[in-house]
């Protein structure tokens, strides 16, 4: 999906530049792998199942996984949070997402559907002014500006070209921007592995309650190995992307979730036979060019106001 936006490490502890940034790399790549390969399973699940049980397959197996790897030495303090309606309404957002993705590419390739997921970090950039407070210079609105542009090629409005899922995606792109709003929130307040957990726990409760609506018994070993595994290497995912961050800094791994694009063309091409045309691999080019652009603005700016801020300090 879309490009994420680094937690603090796991514990408490902020990378720091100068660890071994190769160790967090790998397993970032790994991460983007495995949620490319979740997305693959979803897709091709959707041909028999209906999207609410893959949806629960996937919080589900996340949820196991969150018990297994730390109830054991965390137990009630995961639930510990001190904002705990902007957990559950992050939840609820995520929720919200994996529907409408997992809606959408049942009706579109992989890869055209996780191109226009990238103009969420444009409207993180965008929704950082009025809920975060933070400063935009004009470069960054420029690029947002081109980015939208970007978004616009992928989709064609008024050509009749792409589906109407499309614009599913770019609703799901708003949400997903909210969601890492609300995680920059959360980060200020709550340990980053109790806001996973709150994820995993909101998910399945919300869907589990919705599923026997739906619910299909699969008849086949390897559809019951699918739906389990889907879930599983999702959470598995979330467990060592948020290790990366205990390795390197998030200005280092944000990029690399644009190799997201990479996988799920080469799974599209290899299990459906789809590749996207030359509109969505320009418009592709113009957001992921955008997003990376951003980063390093956000990273110039970081450290312009870290500098601030030492001089401030060396004054008083």
């Amino acid at each position: 999906m879309a490009p994420f936006k680094g937690p603090k490490a796991a514990g408490g502890r902020a990378a720091t530049v100068g660890q071994n940034q190769l160790a967090g790399i790998v397993l970032a790549l790994s991460a983007i792998l495995l949620f490319s390969l979740m997305d693959l399973q979803a897709k091709y699940l959707g041909q028999t199942f209906p999207v609410p049980q893959i949806v629960w397959a996937r919080y589900f197996g996340n949820f196991a996984v969150m018990v297994v790897i730390f109830w054991p030495k965390r137990g009630f303090n995961l639930l510990r949070t001190k904002r705990p309606g902007l957990q559950i309404f992050r939840s609820l957002l995520l929720v919200l997402c994996t529907v409408i993705f997992f809606t959408a590419i049942q009706y579109m390739p992989l890869a055209d559907a996780v191109s226009i997921s990238f103009i969420s970090p444009l409207l993180v950039t965008a929704l950082s002014v009025p809920f975060l407070g933070e400063v935009v210079g004009r470069r960054r609105w420029s690029a947002v500006g081109i980015g939208f542009i970007g978004a616009m090629i992928i989709v064609r409005p008024g050509m009749g070209v792409m589906h109407w899922a499309a614009w599913l995606l770019l609703g799901m792109a708003l949400a997903y921007a909210m969601y890492q709003i609300t995680t920059r929130m959360l980060s200020h307040s709550d340990d980053p592995i109790t806001t996973l957990f709150f994820s995993a726990i909101v998910g399945t409760i919300l869907v589990s309650a919705v599923v026997p609506f739906y619910w299909q018994t699969p008849v086949t070993l390897k559809h019951w190995l699918m739906l389990t595994n889907m879930g599983v290497i999702g959470g598995i995912a979330h467990y060592i992307l948020i290790r990366s961050f205990e390795f390197a800094p998030a200005a280092v791994l944000a990029p690399l979730s644009y190799t997201a694009l990479l996988w799920n063309t080469l799974n599209g091409y290899l299990v459906f036979g789809d590749l996207p045309d030359r509109w969505t691999v320009g418009g592709a080019a113009i957001l992921i060019a955008t997003g990376i652009y951003i980063l390093y603005r956000e990273g110039v700016r970081g450290k312009e106001a870290a500098q601030a801020k030492s001089a401030d300090k060396s004054a008083t």
